[in-house]
């Protein structure tokens, strides 16, 4: 594709709701195309990737984003685009060294392959990188999707940032762990969710007020993976609806 091709084809895409990139695989993979691949050397020596996009202004508050058990995919990336065009320093990173999956089974053997250690040692790693970042302003953020969202509070724990975001992800932390939290955290749940119900979220809503930080969820009716226009469980509207809260929170907190 030609630079101007290219450049109508994104000049196209900043015209359409992010649902509407998410749902097309040709509108998400033309969004992705658009960030930089960047790499680091972490603190425990491995070699690790990411993607970046940098909105037009900058220096400017960073996003880190966590991708779902998926891997790190078009979707994720398309939604750093929208970040960007937002106003962020956006960074996807991969838990899955370069692995993506397309089916269930493929996702979930990628997801039990990943270490605890390594994973901290990345997400760290990358929110090292953006502290030192020219580009990269004061104040950053986490947000992830089911698999991811988990990461992003365990994230936010083992390298504190001012706010963190959490999709369907596991919450089941300690008061202790908590401690170490910096900046608030907003939750976006399905009372529908077999996995991350509302027993495992009361929990951490005592966790965080015992830790003595700031947290607030919002309860969808709506199933796990919500907020993804590729799954058979999307909600449109309670997706546009926790998209609207997480740029309020990040607007807020950023």
């Amino acid at each position: 594709m030609s630079s101007l091709a290219r450049r109508q084809v994104l000049t196209g895409l900043a015209q359409l709701p992010l649902a509407a990139v998410l749902a097309d695989p040709r509108l998400a993979r033309a969004a992705a195309a658009g960030l930089e691949s960047v790499s680091i050397t972490t603190k425990g020596g491995r070699k690790v990737a990411a993607a970046l996009a940098l909105p037009k202004a900058v220096p400017a508050p960073a996003v880190l984003l966590v991708h779902e058990w998926w891997g790190l995919n078009d979707q994720i990336k398309a939604v750093a685009a929208q970040l960007a065009k937002e106003g962020y320093v956006a960074l996807a990173v991969d838990l899955y060294d370069g692995g993506v999956a397309d089916t269930p089974d493929g996702a979930r053997a990628l997801m039990q392959q990943v270490d605890g250690d390594a994973a901290t040692d990345t997400l760290v790693s990358w929110t090292g990188w953006l502290r030192a970042h020219d580009r990269v302003g004061e104040r950053i953020a986490t947000i992830g999707w089911c698999f991811g969202g988990g990461w992003s509070l365990n994230a936010s724990i083992a390298a504190p940032v001012e706010a963190t975001v959490v999709y369907y992800g596991r919450v089941n932390r300690t008061a202790e762990d908590l401690k170490n939290l910096k900046g608030p955290v907003l939750g976006h749940f399905a009372t529908r969710d077999g996995w991350i119900n509302q027993e495992m979220v009361g929990g951490f809503e005592t966790a965080m007020k015992k830790a003595g930080k700031s947290v607030k969820n919002h309860w969808y009716e709506a199933d796990h993976a919500f907020a993804n226009p590729t799954s058979a469980r999307y909600d449109e509207a309670d997706a546009k609806l926790a998209w609207q809260r997480t740029l309020a929170f990040f607007k807020a907190n950023l």
